[in-house]
């Protein structure tokens, strides 16, 4: 077996999507007429909202996006579709622990292994696949043989859309306008700037390259950090927060590409949070009920989820939407949507994590 065999059982992905499905809750009690109708309306709101998004952004691209699709899906569907993008972005990660662990590695360890990761993943993944109202995904395309659209494709998750407009609710027309307006950004915004997927995976490359030459010392800062959390806290072992988890990462090269990984990401959510709420009631009657109730809801999670979300990420995931959507505006004030539409046009545009958060350094570097 070569090191891409040996590399692709290292994550049981089959057995992840599986997983995931198995343990997925159930959505929302819906009769078939029920579901139909939220499908297409899903579909048909989707479609409508890129005109919206085209206003709003002033990007061209908008106006013709044949290259990615749109897909109503379930959340096992969901779950499956994730697997295959994880897929590719885990390739150089896991191509590089074969090439420095090939001594330790047998066929049959891979495989073990791959199938207790595989099991792991599709834990999680059922988890999340109730909490995702939408994602835009660009890397499943680019898997050999895989049959999408080049540029992706847009998931909507029918039964968590339904099921958060019944808690909050809300009108149903309305708040699916509302969560498509976001979606759709993201399918804009990796249309705008072509470049961008390939970038993100050349800096996830560049990030796990450098973790696995180093994940001898890696693991020794891990093992210091928990018992640092476990002393600095009686005993009780707590979720380490980004700056604990950052300390881990002590080669230069590792805290650039996370630094600027975490810029980028929150430029995306920060981007598409505006455009969502740059929306009146001529588009969304209620919007302001929606925001409103919506944004209660995420501060009344219990004390389980609360923890499952930091350990998943979810919580930093929050705070890149309210760190990007500040960025985003304060450009816009200064330099205009045409001004902001900069950042599209090549990687070396993009803003630092820094600059996130000092929108004036930015406006600077461009000359606006």
């Amino acid at each position: 077996m070569d090191a891409s065999q040996m590399a692709s059982q290292l994550i049981n992905w089959d057995l992840a999507a599986a997983t995931a499905a198995r343990l997925s809750p159930p959505g929302p009690a819906l009769s078939f007429a029920e579901a139909e109708e939220a499908v297409a309306s899903l579909r048909r709101l989707a479609d409508a909202s890129v005109p919206h998004v085209h206003r709003i952004t002033e990007l061209a691209v908008a106006e013709d996006l044949r290259d990615s699709e749109v897909l109503v899906v379930d959340r096992a569907s969901w779950a499956r579709a994730n697997t295959r993008g994880f897929a590719v972005m885990m390739d150089p990660i896991l191509t590089q622990l074969v090439a420095k662990r090939a001594s330790e590695l047998t066929p049959a360890a891979a495989r073990v292994g791959g199938a207790i990761t595989g099991a792991q993943l599709g834990a999680i993944l059922a988890f999340l696949s109730n909490k995702v109202l939408g994602q835009y995904e660009p890397y499943a395309a680019l898997a050999p043989g895989s049959g999408i659209p080049p540029a992706g494709r847009l998931l909507l998750v029918a039964p968590n859309i339904v099921q958060i407009e019944r808690e909050l609710v809300v009108d149903p027309e309305d708040f699916r306008m509302w969560v498509c307006l976001h979606e759709q950004t993201h399918r804009v915004q990796f249309a705008a700037a072509p470049w961008l997927r390939d970038h993100l995976l050349e800096q996830i490359a560049l990030l796990s390259e450098s973790l696995v030459a180093n994940m001898d010392s890696l693991m020794e800062r891990a093992t210091a950090v928990a018992k640092s959390l476990r002393d600095r806290s009686g005993g009780a072992v707590q979720v380490p927060s980004r700056g604990a988890i950052i300390d881990l990462l002590q080669d230069p090269v590792e805290k650039a590409a996370i630094s600027h990984i975490t810029a980028v990401m929150s430029l995306l959510e920060g981007h598409a949070s505006v455009v969502m709420d740059a929306v009146d009631a001529s588009v969304v009657p209620t919007v302001k009920t929606i925001r409103q109730r919506y944004t209660a809801r995420t501060q009344n999670r219990g004390p389980v989820e609360t923890f499952l979300r930091r350990v998943l990420g979810l919580e930093a995931k929050m705070r890149q939407y309210t760190d990007g959507a500040k960025f985003v505006t304060a450009v816009v004030e200064r330099a205009g949507m045409a001004g902001f539409n900069r950042v599209w046009e090549r990687a070396e545009n993009l803003p630092t994590e820094e600059e996130i958060h000092a929108p004036e350094q930015w406006t600077a570097r461009m000359g606006l």
